[in-house]
């Protein structure tokens, strides 16, 4: 069977899928967004427009860049240039340039705006709320980048960001830049208050955090805010004592078993419910929780792991448990930012430009879990297929 070779002088891309993200973004009218939300603007008339800029950007991300200067790839190709209708694709180092004018002040009006904006978009409320922190190793001298807790790599300077996310629509709701020496919860209030806000009126159905946040501050500002909650406990010594004397466990599952009981930690202001879960080390297959530090070689406790959950709801244990477990899939989602989106990857100098451009990166993928089935580009661009998370190169009609 022939083949026929035929040359074309017409100028094709790789990326070709990026078409149909350019018109997600002109139905939800993101240029107008950008222009709404207070973008530092040029010193010159000659100088670039932010818009095209944070988009050029994102568009860098989206086509796999993981440093700035990968930018020049899809600056140079003109196919790319004028699907998103710039005149001329600006230099990877106009976009450092912008992101170098943003301060604390001005990364919380932007973001502010556009997170609101973005949430807008979104149909679904009764949002499940994840609050996790995580590490992103530094390679310089970068302000803010400290030695802290490190478990990759022990020792080197870092970054410990505190993320919110959207369980329901698998998207970021927020994203504060910390030293790398700064405990999870660290101002943790202040960053709620920011998140609920930035969520517009979206309504949080429940709260899930895990052991680094069940100080009592936090737990009595979600009481005051009525906020439903489900957050796991440092299996301390008091709480230890507890679980042990605690009567009514039951079988679950072969090998995992549940109790429910209100107890009043030693800095707690009122007793809470908590749902404590065990798992035998030998009916099980990688137990999840630990071992009690006080019954370690107890023949009997010994053999089991434990976890703790304090909340506010009144469902049944079971359900407490299984709520809790979904918590572990925004593992998965700061995965995807660092491998997929390089969300750890561009870093400046200056603290905010940093923090600035984290944003911006966690914003295209908030745009790509948006652009996809049953979303809103499914509304705007008719059916599709998605064949891998990451590039739209890959995508097909």
């Amino acid at each position: 069977m022939g083949f026929e070779l035929r040359f074309t002088d017409k100028e094709i891309t790789a990326w070709g899928g990026m078409g149909l993200m350019k018109r997600m973004l002109d139905h939800l009218h993101f240029d107008e967004a950008l222009q709404k939300s207070g973008l530092p603007q040029p010193g010159s008339n000659r100088g670039y427009r932010p818009e095209q800029l944070i988009t050029q950007f994102m568009l860098s991300v989206w086509c796999g860049a993981n440093r700035f200067e990968h930018g020049e790839v899809t600056r140079h190709d003109p196919v790319l240039g004028r699907l998103f209708g710039f005149a001329r694709m600006a230099n990877f180092k106009a976009v450092m340039r912008l992101f170098r004018k943003f301060t604390q002040a001005t990364n919380e009006h932007v973001f502010g705006n556009l997170y609101r904006w973005f949430f807008t978009q979104i149909a679904v409320d009764g949002l499940t709320l994840d609050l996790d922190s995580t590490v992103m190793t530094r390679y310089g001298s970068q302000e803010g980048a400290v030695r802290g807790y490190n478990p990759t790599k022990p020792g080197r300077p870092s970054h410990h960001p505190l993320m919110a996310f959207v369980a329901d629509t698998r998207m970021i709701a927020n994203c504060w830049l910390r030293p790398g020496n700064t405990q999870s919860a660290h101002n943790v209030r202040a960053f709620l208050d920011n998140t609920l806000d930035r969520l517009g009126r979206k309504r949080v159905a429940l709260l899930r955090a895990d052991s680094g946040f069940s100080d009592q501050v936090f737990l009595q500002d979600l009481e005051q805010k009525k906020l439903s909650h489900v957050i796991a406990l440092r299996l301390n010594q008091p709480l230890q004592r507890a679980l042990v004397e605690a009567s009514g466990w039951w079988m679950l599952d072969d090998g995992i078993d549940l109790v429910s009981i209100t107890y009043q930690a030693p800095s707690w202001s009122q007793p809470r419910r908590v749902v404590g879960i065990r798992q035998h080390i030998d009916k099980r297959v990688n137990p999840k929780g630990k071992t009690l530090s006080l019954w370690a070689s107890d023949p009997q406790w010994g053999r089991y792991r434990f976890a703790a959950l304090v909340t506010d709801l009144t469902l049944p244990a079971a359900e407490i448990w299984r709520l809790y477990r979904g918590r572990a899939d925004c593992e998965n989602r700061i995965k995807e930012l660092k491998y997929d989106f390089a969300a750890d990857s561009f870093c400046l100098q200056d603290f905010w430009a940093t923090e600035a451009s984290l944003n911006v990166a966690l914003l295209a993928y908030n745009f790509m879990s948006l652009f996809s089935p049953g979303g809103a580009a499914r509304e705007c661009l008719g059916a599709w297929q998605k064949r891998y998370p990451t590039h739209l190169n890959h995508l097909t009609l």
